[in-house]
């Protein structure tokens, strides 16, 4: 049985090493066509978005959620991705919204791509979408760890908010988690607090208790040089820090 597995492992493997090239191509195709600002594009360069979506496992047609979206970085690239037949659902909280350059950038995203719904709220209590095939997170899975008064953004139940994200996925659903590497064993929401950052076992245990399966690791967004005590706007690793990038399924 062991055997088995492992073949059929290695199978899966080689299948999506072969298929990579053509995924790769086609992501490429969403990051070259038109319309991007140029501060998104410039962003490129750090966070090799082409790589990063040929090893998603996110199909055309798919329904996303983009968990703290930002100014819509991957909103956008996401929903190109995914073609007119997908949907990305884009979860912002709300003091994001009262950034008037923030409400600029999501008023001129949707005239570009109208198959990107904005939601207004935290993670843990922002309406989560039924029938999704994927989850993702771009540097901010550290951020349901996180809690702000002064950036009105609440604390989360982590395990319920989990549990809530695995009820959403469809059997099959992949959920991808992009983050920056933090110190092993600290606290989680001391960390998240101090620096913006979470140590990847951390993220690994949290997928587990809600039942989804690790389904490998792309070592894409590994560096060297990075401090995983210091905060991640300091001007010296901002942008240049050591990230690692899993994908979860739900079986």
């Amino acid at each position: 049985m062991m055997k088995t597995r492992a073949f059929a492992l290695a199978g899966l493997a080689a299948l999506l090493l072969a298929a990579a090239p053509a995924n790769v191509v086609s992501a490429q195709n969403v990051l070259a066509a038109p319309g991007r600002p140029a501060d998104m594009v410039a962003l490129d360069a750090g966070r090799m978005p082409a790589a990063v979506l040929a090893q998603s496992l996110i199909r055309p047609g798919a329904r996303v959620m983009d968990v703290m979206a930002g100014q819509g970085y991957y909103s956008e690239l996401l929903a190109r991705h995914v073609g007119r037949k997908g949907a990305v659902f884009a979860v912002e909280p709300v003091n994001y919204m009262e950034d008037p350059k923030t409400v600029a950038a999501w008023t001129a995203l949707r005239k570009r791509q109208p198959n990107v719904t904005l939601i207004v709220g935290a993670p843990g209590e922002a309406e989560m979408p039924e029938g999704l095939d994927a989850a993702f997170f771009h540097l901010t899975y550290h951020d349901l760890y996180w809690q702000s008064e002064k950036f009105k953004y609440p604390r989360t139940d982590v395990d319920a908010y989990n549990a809530r994200l695995f009820k959403a996925l469809k059997p099959g659903g992949v959920v991808i988690i992009i983050d920056h590497h933090g110190v092993v064993g600290m606290d989680s929401r001391a960390q998240a607090d101090k620096t913006h950052r979470i140590d990847e076992a951390v993220v690994k245990a949290d997928m587990a208790r809600a039942g989804f399966r690790f389904a490998g690791s792309v070592p894409i967004l590994e560096v060297a040089g990075d401090d995983p005590t210091k905060l991640v706007f300091d001007p010296a690793f901002r942008g240049k820090t050591n990230r690692f990038y899993y994908r979860f399924v739900k079986p």
